[in-house]
């Protein structure tokens, strides 16, 4: 009978000792299958717009084990994402708040240095090329990252049947003052400016009103030709002597005295 009873009480320990260590050691591992059982959205946010959190990591290997084993299984973003300047900001999760999907920012409206640790070209620009976007900062106009937004959000456009493409082929929003331009930009787009120049050159009676404003300030914005680079030596030599500048007779190339 005793040695009954010590049998049971082993077996009543040993049966004691397999409950309790099944749940640890006993148990199967993870796998990235297991995951989606019960975190349904962060596997569906990958998918979606995981970039190379999609192509590159698998969730176990974010995510190096499970609580309760595993208190801390958050990754530090510098743990992967090194040897660059961006990635030595800190707070990461100011614009990207959800690591699933890493390239859609929620970007603030004051933001500037974050941005030029990518795109530092556009800040050389800026700073090379003073105008009062430089005193703006970044998110002021580019409110979503990768977003470009129409001129005509900030300015009036120089004619009614303007649109984006025509505002892009003379300004770079980056350097707006250093205006260039080809020889089909109309002559409209200048007069919303210059309006008494083309209002002058609209009602001239001289072949110079059929000629477009890019015409004759070629390429770049506030070049003035001679008139000689058209019209070469068009008078005597005396003449030209005692009128050396054209402009003594015939005013401006807008408004010709004839």
């Amino acid at each position: 009978m005793k040695r009954l009873t010590l049998i049971l009480i082993a077996l009543t320990i040993c049966t004691g000792m397999i409950l309790t260590l099944t749940p640890f050691s006993l148990a199967a591992e993870l796998s990235n299958d297991d995951c989606v059982k019960c975190h349904t959205q962060p596997p569906a946010d990958i998918a979606a717009n995981g970039g190379a959190h999609k192509t590159e990591v698998t969730c176990m290997e974010c995510h190096e084990g499970h609580p309760p084993t595993i208190r801390e299984n958050i990754p530090a973003c510098s743990s992967c994402h090194s040897g660059k300047s961006h990635y030595e900001l800190q707070n990461c999760l100011s614009c990207h708040n959800n690591p699933h999907t890493p390239l859609i920012l929620h970007l603030a409206k004051d933001i500037t240095g974050p941005c030029l640790t990518c795109h530092q070209e556009q800040g050389v620009l800026l700073q090379e090329n003073k105008s009062f976007h430089t005193t703006m900062a970044c998110t002021a106009c580019h409110q979503e990252h990768a977003q470009v937004p129409p001129c005509v959000n900030c300015h009036e456009p120089h004619s009614e049947t303007m649109v984006q493409a025509d505002c892009s082929q003379c300004h770079q929003a980056h350097k707006p003052l250093v205006v260039v331009y080809n020889d089909s930009t109309p002559s409209e787009s200048c007069g919303s400016c210059h309006e008494e120049a083309l209002s002058q050159l609209s009602t001239s009676n001289t072949k110079h009103q059929a000629l477009a404003c890019a015409a004759c300030h070629k390429d770049k914005h506030k070049t003035v030709p001679t008139c000689q680079d058209c019209h070469s030596v068009p008078h005597s030599a005396g003449m030209m002597k005692k009128f050396p500048t054209c402009g003594e007779c015939h005013n401006t190339a807008h408004d010709l005295n004839l």
